[in-house]
């Protein structure tokens, strides 16, 4: 029985082989066929490689972007023309930098429209003995204006975190659909101090 099989599968070799020098039409379409399906093959592997490099430059734009590298790598001397003044707050005392604190943050909310309501320093906490003055305020401004407010202290000197947001959107009135433009923030900000600086 297995001399019946090998002798069918090279009986059907042989008419696959007799086929193809019998008719070269037949031959020329497959060969064809198979060199465009590897010429495809080809092209989608350069265009998916393409695609990757330009999904990675597009990423490392995105990075040095968020890095502050707008356009290519830049020297320390011109992030701090950029952002002029020291990392640090200032202030012989935790007071005096605590009030340096307040009055950084009260001018970044006036600078985007926005009004203080309350505010409190703490100047002996636990993160004061870390260095860091902290600030919560209290503040009503634009919708629109809040991300400027917070690049502003997260960009801008002395280097500030924000620790704290809490943002309090309006109600809706029953004579209007709409709320209206201004809301109302509760910010935590730090900032490191050093002593006798």
């Amino acid at each position: 029985m297995s001399v019946g099989m090998g002798s069918a599968k090279a009986a059907g070799g042989h008419a696959v082989a007799r086929a193809l020098t019998g008719s070269p039409l037949i031959a020329v379409t497959l060969y064809l066929a198979i060199a465009g399906a590897l010429l495809l093959t080809a092209g989608l592997s350069i265009a998916d490689v393409i695609a990757h490099r330009q999904a990675l430059a597009q990423t490392s734009d995105l990075l040095d972007q968020l890095r502050g590298r707008k356009g290519g790598a830049r020297n320390p001397a011109a992030v701090s023309a950029e952002h002029p003044g020291t990392p640090f707050l200032e202030g012989p005392t935790v007071t005096v930098a605590g009030a340096n604190l307040l009055q950084r943050v009260a001018a970044a909310v006036g600078n985007v429209g926005g009004s203080v309501q309350s505010s409190q320093v703490d100047v002996s906490g636990a993160q004061t003995k870390d260095g860091f003055v902290g600030l919560v305020v209290s503040c009503e401004l634009e919708q629109p204006a809040l991300q400027k407010l917070l690049y502003d202290l997260e960009a801008g000197m002395p280097f500030l975190f924000v620790d704290q947001l809490d943002v309090q959107v309006p109600q809706t009135t029953a004579l209007s659909d709409a709320p209206t433009g201004r809301v109302r923030v509760i910010l935590g900000v730090s900032g490191q101090w050093q002593a006798g600086k």
